[in-house]
């Protein structure tokens, strides 16, 4: 019987981490009768096309690894909502930018859609985009904030965090609150990531809130900032249009992804 074609070993592979959580070189050696080598190029090449992330010894599926930090898996179930407010994103990104990129999966997301950019640095305290810009996306380039690893979590916090941004000036930041609190501002649920998404809001030229509407009036403890320090608030829609209005009092725009509709 002849060996499978590099584009069926491909598809079979997507198929294998449809139903499990990762696939080893070994595991697909052995079914298919190639070597790891073999393997090995057919996973690079799936990465490199933004269909699985490579780990040591193998891959995962990207979509079983969007939940890129302990506090966003309550809300990891608006997949489609957070790919459309990255689709609506990504436009504000030009080729040689520097961007900086808060942690989350929304933050993920907008990375993702990033791929056609050339030049771009993403500049960005999560590890897993940081791994997946390094394993997926060779045009562009990342500077990681140095601090100390919130455990469990895969993103960098505290003072050495902070001073590492104080060195930076990106052209845009991207910012991901936990959750919006109307009348009251952006929330998370940690002290040091609220002091630290406090300087995200002003270490760039433009500041972008990006935000499901589940984030509104989700739980959130910690207050770091309000619409006054955002330009732009990128969700898929505004839930009685709450932020809306916060934002036409505070001098920012807020973009509907699902509707295409502005508020001034």
């Amino acid at each position: 019987m002849p060996s499978p074609s590099s584009e069926e070993r491909r598809a079979a592979i997507l198929s294998m981490l449809e139903s499990a959580t990762s696939v080893q070189v070994t595991q697909i050696a052995e079914a298919f009768g190639v070597s790891r080598v073999t393997v090995r190029a057919d996973l690079d090449a799936l990465a490199r096309g933004g269909k699985l992330r490579r780990t040591h010894g193998g891959a995962v599926s990207l979509s079983r690894t969007l939940t890129v930090s302990v506090q966003d898996r309550r809300v990891n179930v608006n997949v489609e909502a957070k790919r459309a407010i990255a689709r609506v994103a990504a436009p504000y990104v030009r080729d040689g930018d520097a961007v900086l990129v808060d942690s989350g999966t929304t933050a993920l997301e907008f990375v993702r859609v990033l791929g056609d950019r050339t030049g771009v640095t993403v500049v960005t305290d999560d590890f897993t985009i940081a791994d997946y810009v390094d394993r997926s996306m060779p045009a562009l380039d990342v500077v990681m904030l140095g601090g100390g690893l919130r455990k469990g979590h895969r993103y960098t916090a505290g003072p050495l965090t902070l001073r590492s941004l104080e060195l930076l000036h990106p052209s845009n930041a991207f910012v991901t609150p936990t959750s919006y609190v109307p009348g009251r501002g952006l929330m998370t649920n940690n002290q040091e990531m609220a002091e630290l998404k406090r300087a995200f809001l002003t270490c760039a030229d433009k500041t972008f809130i990006l935000m499901d509407a589940a984030k509104v009036r989700a739980p959130g403890l910690m207050w770091f900032g309000t619409l006054a320090d955002a330009d732009v608030v990128i969700m898929d829609q505004d839930p009685e249009g709450q932020v809306g209005a916060d934002a036409a009092e505070l001098g920012a725009c807020v973009v509907e992804a699902y509707t295409e509709k502005k508020s001034l």
